[in-house]
């Protein structure tokens, strides 16, 4: 995609979001607000794409900020959360249009032939191998994960433990593009993006991580983590939207806050996918494992501080 249709996209996105927050634009002030809505958007958008764990943002700032809403109405917080994802899943679509279309033909070139040839058909197929690990054991665990994980002492546990990995990783030599991995690292990496369901851990954190293991140039090692993330999103948003949307009954007030939280999720994903893209041509991931063990750092010093509580 073309910077100049990015910019301009992201900066419709998050403008006309911005728009309809200040207008209060279907906004219910009994439930979650427009703005507070256009904020979680935007860490969204950025905290998915970038190696930082959006799931741990997404509990953090409502902690941090004192927002209760989604922490009393579960119901209510599934729904937005189909919302928010949506939006980062069609800006790496769009972002991505024309490596998908590519990719998508090797697939089934790659199926008649009854081979696998070409760096691209690896690719495709690497993609397709490394969803189901994850997709199998978040559908049978996703309850327990959610139940057991997400509390903030246990979210600056990840983030630490997560930095500490992608550290290590980012020091191994860049031998390898995305079409040199075979299907039998395709499946570690399918289990390596199963860790992500825990909030701190970070599905793009992970994947990049490792790839970095696997010897991938850094810039191979993001896409290859933007690319994982369509199917794997895209099945969580049809299971999700299907059974808590379109076979669910709406909650009360989520008209604004849903439109206004997709925008803007869409608008800042693709400025994150832009930017991580061109950061790391230049630079190590040191910058977010700075990031990560600040954020984990301050999280544990709000909690023995007693500004906020360990747990929920």
């Amino acid at each position: 995609m073309r910077r100049s249709l990015v910019y301009g996209a992201a900066g419709a996105a998050l403008g006309l979001a911005l728009v309809l927050t200040l207008l209060g634009v279907a906004d219910d002030p009994d439930a979650l607000t427009n703005g507070q809505a256009f904020v979680l958007g935007v860490v969204q958008g950025l905290t998915e794409l970038l190696p930082i764990s959006s799931s741990a943002h997404l509990i953090l700032v409502p902690w941090a900020s004192d927002w209760t809403y989604l922490e009393e109405h579960d119901r209510f917080n599934q729904t937005f959360d189909v919302a928010l994802h949506l939006g980062t899943l069609v800006a790496v679509g769009a972002y991505f249009w024309g490596d998908v279309v590519r990719l998508v033909r090797a697939f089934f070139r790659s199926v008649g032939c009854r081979r696998i040839e070409t760096p691209d058909e690896r690719i495709a197929w690497f993609v397709l191998v490394a969803t189901i690990p994850a997709g199998v054991i978040g559908l049978g665990g996703e309850d327990v994960i959610a139940d057991t994980l997400g509390e903030p002492w246990q979210i600056a546990v990840l983030l630490a433990a997560g930095a500490a990995l992608l550290w290590w990783a980012d020091r191994f030599p860049q031998e390898r593009g995305m079409g040199d991995l075979g299907l039998r690292y395709a499946i570690v990496m399918g289990f390596a993006q199963a860790l992500a369901l825990a909030p701190g851990v970070s599905r793009s954190g992970i994947t990049i991580t490792a790839g970095r293991l696997m010897r991938l140039d850094r810039d191979s090692a993001a896409r290859f983590s933007f690319l994982l993330l369509l199917p794997t999103v895209l099945g969580a948003v049809l299971l999700k939207g299907v059974g808590d949307v379109l076979l669910g009954d709406l909650p009360d007030g989520w008209e604004g806050p849903f439109l206004v939280g997709t925008l803007a999720a869409f608008g800042s994903g693709l400025l994150a996918i832009d930017w991580l893209l061109g950061y790391v041509r230049r630079h190590t991931y040191g910058v977010f494992v700075l990031y990560r063990l600040v954020l984990a750092a301050i999280v544990v010093l709000a909690i023995v501080a007693g500004a906020r509580s360990a747990t929920f």
